[in-house]
């Protein structure tokens, strides 16, 4: 069965550090582009971060540039995000996706709440 599970997600202070995890089963996570994605209540889901499958490129949105890292470890076929100072304006459920040529895969998220 494919499945992608993000965990890590929690209530936390701002100028606070999560990190997020996207696992994968049922594929091989290495030959996928995996991104993370967000949606705020009321609002679309936007990009976050991205690394390509084998080049290792990878992209950060404006918001997050400087205090956000993606990183896979292809032993664990895991993603993760660190965040680290975190805003409330980072507040939102956080999504994992893996995408290679037509396969698609998408987690059910996990919220992250950021508040005093």
């Amino acid at each position: 069965q494919v499945q992608l599970v993000e965990s890590g997600g929690d209530l936390v202070q701002p100028g606070g550090s999560l990190r997020l995890s996207c696992a994968a089963s049922g594929f091989t996570s290495e030959n996928y582009a995996i991104g993370w994605f967000r949606q705020a209540p009321g609002q679309e889901r936007e990009g976050v971060s991205c690394i390509s499958s084998r080049d290792g490129n990878i992209y950060y949105a404006d918001s997050v540039k400087g205090r956000f890292t993606i990183s896979r470890n292809n032993a664990k076929n895991t993603v993760y995000l660190q965040m680290n100072n975190l805003k409330p304006e980072d507040t939102a459920v956080y999504y994992c996706n893996a995408k290679w040529g037509l396969r698609e895969y998408w987690g059910q998220g996990t919220q992250v709440t950021v508040s005093s």
